[in-house]
């Protein structure tokens, strides 16, 4: 089925939602065609994979692990999406999100750790807000993921390319193995079962001789029921020239295209995705993280840091100032007392010395300490000094 939408959303993207996954008894009930098999189709061909969890009734089926099996060789573009976090509190939210990590680790066969999305994807009030925040910064990540999509869409279609130039490399090392097994002229029926009950051996074998990662060969089980049909005397032979081409494609070829690609992507117009959801927390006060962190006082009269000012100035003025300012080293001694790393102290230094003369005055000295109390209540700094930082006197210069 298939609907079309005057949605900005889809302008740049198309989005497949697949049949709900069967469990308990209902995995009985016989879907009439093979479902795993169908979404292996997709996951060759699409972007991104999503897979959709509720935080209240976690349970991986049989008929999800093979889902999630079927999907082997295309782990990078699987994303976890735990949804209807805010049903469950903080606490439980831990076990539930250990025990999903856990249970996906055992499915999917990757060193690296699959990223997990945890909030409340809809528009319904939550129900224990206790995780606001958090449900906020995931969903902005997810977000993120998913407008970068068709910026990166050619590089993926290249990886794809790579993908399968180099299990087509593995199949005529797979395909000519077994030929050359093959007996001329007697017992071709009873070699060739041999030959496919074997073939985690001659997998094996190539993989020895030819340096070939395991991923990169087809899947053992399926393998073995596509050969059992056909006829192995009919066979091609190895063809070491067709190989080399291959290996110079990849080698070569796919490095020139690598970088036409950036080239090209530098001259096209931003491609992101926009309208619906990702349009509404994007700006203004309900932004992710407004009037937060370094953002608060964004919208006050008054400069924010001021009203701890008064505290400031009594330590300031301990530290031996000159003509009203401190230096570098008596700015440290008291900065270091925040144990915060050097490289981040170093980065307040450089946000607070708003003119730049490597020295602070009261106001920097007050806006330096401000910083750090935002740094050490958990949030992130900002890249540039926000102009509601800007220290009042520092703004009638400019």
């Amino acid at each position: 089925m298939c609907a079309q939408l005057p949605n900005p959303v889809l302008d740049s993207i198309s989005i497949i939602d697949t049949p709900g996954i069967l469990s308990g008894e209902k995995q009985r009930i016989s879907r009439g065609y093979d479902f795993a098999a169908v979404l292996e189709w997709f996951a060759e061909r699409v972007d991104r994979i999503i897979l959709l969890f509720d935080a209240h009734k976690l349970d991986i089926s049989d008929e999800f692990s093979e889902v999630i099996k079927a999907l082997k060789n295309h782990e990078d573009k699987i994303r976890v999406v735990l949804n209807k976090a805010d049903q469950i509190e903080t606490q439980q939210l831990m076990r539930v999100y250990g025990a999903l990590m856990w249970s996906l680790g055992k499915i999917i066969n990757t060193p690296e750790v699959v990223r997990v999305y945890i909030g409340s994807f809809w528009s319904h009030p939550l129900l224990i807000p206790d995780n606001r925040k958090l449900f906020e910064a995931e969903e902005q990540d997810l977000f993120k993921d998913i407008q970068s999509l068709p910026r990166n869409a050619a590089l993926r279609k290249l990886n794809d390319l790579i993908k399968r130039a180099r299990l087509a490399k593995v199949h005529a090392y797979i395909i000519s193995s077994l030929k050359k097994e093959m007996p001329n002229v007697f017992g071709k029926e009873s070699k060739k079962k041999e030959l496919v009950n074997n073939l985690g051996e001659i997998y094996q074998k190539i993989e020895r001789e030819h340096q070939i990662s395991p991923g990169d060969f087809p899947s053992l089980r399926k393998m073995q029921e596509l050969l059992q049909t056909q006829d192995f005397s009919k066979f091609q032979a190895l063809k070491p020239k067709l190989l080399d081409t291959v290996d110079d494609m990849l080698a070569n070829d796919i490095a020139r295209l690598m970088v036409m690609v950036r080239q090209e992507e530098s001259l096209m117009p931003s491609q992101a995705v926009k309208g619906g959801a990702f349009d509404g927390t994007m700006n203004g006060p309900f932004g992710h993280g407004y009037g937060e962190g370094a953002g608060e006082g964004i919208d006050d009269v008054e400069w924010v840091v001021g009203k701890d000012k008064p505290t400031y100035d009594e330590i300031f003025y301990t530290l031996s100032p000159v003509n009203g300012k401190i230096t570098g080293a008596n700015a440290k001694k008291e900065m270091v007392k925040s144990k915060l790393p050097n490289t981040v102290l170093g980065k307040i230094w450089k946000l607070a010395d708003v003119d730049k003369d490597g020295l602070l005055d009261d106001e920097e000295f007050a806006l330096a300490n401000h910083l750090i109390k935002v740094k050490l209540e958990g949030h992130e700094l900002p890249a540039d000094l926000p102009p509601h930082l800007i220290p009042p006197s520092k703004r009638r210069h400019e």
